[in-house]
């Protein structure tokens, strides 16, 4: 029993003095992460996922802004104590954030690069905004939201894909045989071509690499992650 009071009567001393463990930094913190986040589920899965439907990219963009907001909301207040070094701490952590968009190993598409360079720019400013108001930043995280939102609706509503092709007709890229190289390539493959280009061409195997651009049917829409792919790779054995 002695040993159960004991504990009761520290539980009880933690208990009273947890507030005093919290910051009113922090507590304003929770204000701006409830921003960051709804911004993030916004962008990501009423803007960007409906029309990729891609669950890689959504699981990213989702973990990598709640994580950036929190690097440099914590950056910004535990160097405060070093004063002028505070700044170059801030500086550093923002070179190695805009660095991580090179640490993919696959080629990100242009859409998908350009979502997670404004997710990481909103979680740097939600989480160094400390001195603008939540009205003041919520109307910043509007105006992208409707900026993104009108780009979405109004320059994109052609849905155009891309795919590498290796191509074993070499004598039908000539220019005065395109008609032909188109006709093939519809019959071959039942895409829908607006654009052909040429690229490599290998002579001793009698093939070329081809990049087509064409407008995909509606039941084929979501774009994949091996589009422009000849080989499975070793880690792709794994979720197949």
């Amino acid at each position: 029993m002695n040993i159960m009071n004991i504990f009761l009567s520290d539980f009880s001393y933690l208990a009273s003095d947890s507030l005093a463990l919290i910051s009113p930094a922090f507590v304003a913190m929770l204000g701006r992460l409830l921003i960051n986040i709804i911004v993030l589920g916004v962008l990501v899965h009423f803007l960007y996922y409906p029309k990729s439907k891609r669950r890689d990219f959504y699981f990213t963009f989702m973990l990598v802004g709640i994580a950036i907001f929190f690097l440099i909301f914590f950056m910004m207040f535990v160097l405060e104590d070093l004063k002028g070094k505070t700044s170059i701490g801030i500086g550093i952590g923002l070179f190695g954030i805009f660095s991580i968009m090179r640490y993919r190993t696959d080629t990100m598409p242009v859409r998908e690069m350009t979502y997670l360079f404004m997710i990481i720019c909103l979680s740097v400013i939600n989480a160094l905004g400390v001195s603008i108001t939540i009205l003041e930043l919520a109307i910043v995280n509007l105006a992208v939201i409707l900026a993104t939102w009108y780009c979405e609706q109004y320059f994109f509503q052609e849905n155009i894909r891309q795919k590498l092709i290796k191509y074993d007709r070499v004598e039908l890229i000539k220019p005065e045989n395109r008609e032909k190289l188109e006709a093939d390539l519809l019959q071959r493959t039942g895409l829908n071509i607006t654009k052909i280009e040429i690229g490599g061409i290998d002579f001793l195997k009698d093939t070329v690499i081809l990049r087509v651009s064409y407008i995909p049917q509606e039941e084929h829409t979501v774009s994949n992650s091996v589009d422009s792919q000849f080989e499975i790779k070793k880690e792709q054995w794994k979720e197949m």
